[in-house]
């Protein structure tokens, strides 16, 4: 299993390529689903930049570990505001693209990225729990692991990383 793990974590960027080629194949955009799924490409990848804002390039890595615990910002909301962009994007994507298939194409990428996150976050738990310790479990009982409580985000980008420096990374 955890050899499984390490290898959709290690390609996590690359893992959901099928999917799209998949969601473009059937694509027909629809109106006003194209513009819906506009708006959440957009919020998505807006969840993404003040998450990195706040990592930086540490959630870069094909390597499991982290240096520091990231819980400011959107990482006091959601543990995983990264994935959660994803799955935002990602829905947004198919919405966008639209098609005779849309809502089972929605169902299925939002059923991807659940398992492709449940078996990442697992194996990312484990090891921040060994390296934070009660740090890391006091984090996980105020903070949701993907989707947030709060229906507003009150979170200002981190002024230690340039808008340049975030959209590089990102």
């Amino acid at each position: 299993m955890k050899r499984i793990q390490n290898f959709i974590f290690s390609n996590r960027s690359y893992t959901p390529i099928p999917l799209l080629i998949f969601i473009l194949y059937f694509s027909s955009p629809i109106f006003p689903f194209f513009l819906i799924g506009l708006f959440l490409i957009f919020f998505g990848e807006i969840i993404r930049i003040m998450s990195v804002s706040f990592a930086g390039g540490i959630t870069r890595t094909t390597k499991v570990g982290a240096p520091k615990l990231m819980t400011k910002g959107p990482y006091s909301i959601t543990r995983n505001p990264l994935y959660l962009g994803n799955i935002t994007i990602y829905s947004g994507v198919v919405l966008f693209a639209g098609g005779p298939l849309i809502w089972e194409l929605l169902l299925f990428t939002f059923i991807f990225f659940i398992f492709q996150y449940y078996m990442i976050i697992s194996l990312e738990e484990r090891t921040l729990r060994k390296l934070f310790k009660i740090k890391y479990i006091k984090y996980c009982s105020k903070v949701p692991r993907l989707f947030p409580k709060k229906l507003y985000w009150n979170v200002k980008i981190n002024q230690s990383n340039t808008i340049l420096k975030t959209f590089k990374t990102e």
